[in-house]
């Protein structure tokens, strides 16, 4: 190979795959933490380079030029090399000091995480934890995080997974709005009452009807994907909503809806991180010790 023939920049290649993917220079400033204009002179300095135009502007984005379109291909695989070399050497690591990311949803995040959270900071202060509180799935692969607690199994080989503990979920209402619908009792009765989903026909409605129930998307008058929104929401008295055992029985301006025939949902709690951060000795301390916290919080509340 002629290594004297590649004389591009990777920082201004990296720049230009990152504009690519986020459709905007500002999008992809934020993505890689810099300043506007220095993207923009990075990916101007990389057309420079190669003496080919990679963008044209249409209003506030950016699309790509044919030529952009075939070049972002192959600076995508350099992207993805780049990425498993950076996960390979993060994996040797034997500090354990420094900053992990862990990503759970909405709920977790905020009922059932933090005093976990607050105990690993009294053993290992010197560990610095970013959480991402979100309900979409990140890319461990890609380095959206590095711990991943779900509510689903991943499938991919890359991926180390452990279940964490099984959970319970019921439908949940206001005391007054249960009286507003005359305390039904039968789930023919909850027919007629509000529910709140995350989409139209989306998957609670799905579950309620596979219990027997007549639903459709008329009983989902208010949709929002975020799980603290929604409880907020029941709380109001607003409508009906799934939600966990434990979070939805200490939660004294709702009650549980109990009407012959209804079941409660279940659903497995994983914990996942990628193969090669699974030997960094910060991943893997922070990695054990939730399967050793989830376990202690399981037992606890079904002792209770």
């Amino acid at each position: 190979m002629d290594w004297r023939a590649i004389k591009f920049d990777w920082n201004r290649a990296r720049a230009f795959l990152v504009t690519a993917e986020e459709g905007s220079l500002a999008a992809a400033a934020r993505a890689l933490d810099m300043t506007q204009p220095t993207l923009g002179r990075q990916v101007a300095a990389l057309e420079q380079e190669i003496g080919v135009d990679l963008f044209n502007r249409r209003g506030r984005g950016l699309e790509l030029t044919p030529n952009g379109m075939k070049l972002v291909e192959h600076v995508r695989a350099m992207g993805d090399a780049a990425n498993r070399f950076s996960l390979s050497a993060t994996g040797k690591s034997d500090i354990i000091e420094g900053n992990i990311c862990i990503t759970t949803t909405e709920l977790l995040a905020t009922f059932i995480l933090p005093p976990m959270i607050q105990k690993l900071r009294q053993s290992e202060p010197g560990i610095e934890i970013e959480i991402i509180s979100t309900n979409d799935e990140s890319n461990l692969n890609r380095r959206e995080a590095d711990i991943a607690i779900r509510s689903f199994r991943p499938s991919q080989q890359e991926l180390i997974v452990k279940k964490l503990y099984d959970v319970k979920g019921h439908l949940y209402a206001a005391t007054s709005y249960l009286q507003r619908l005359g305390n039904p009792n039968s789930i023919d009765e909850l027919n007629k009452a509000n529910f709140i989903d995350f989409e139209k026909s989306g998957r609670l409605l799905s579950l309620l009807n596979a219990q027997g129930f007549n639903l459709s998307s008329d009983n989902f008058p208010v949709i929002t994907k975020n799980h603290n929104v929604q409880w907020e929401l029941v709380k109001q008295g607003v409508a009906i909503c799934g939600m966990l055992e434990e979070i939805g029985d200490n939660e004294p301006l709702v009650e549980r809806v109990v009407v012959p025939g209804l079941v409660p949902i279940t659903a497995k709690v994983w914990i996942v991180t990628h193969k090669e951060l699974r030997t960094n000795r910060r991943v893997r301390r922070v990695f054990d010790f939730l399967v050793s916290e989830f376990a202690n919080y399981q037992n606890k509340y079904d002792r209770s």
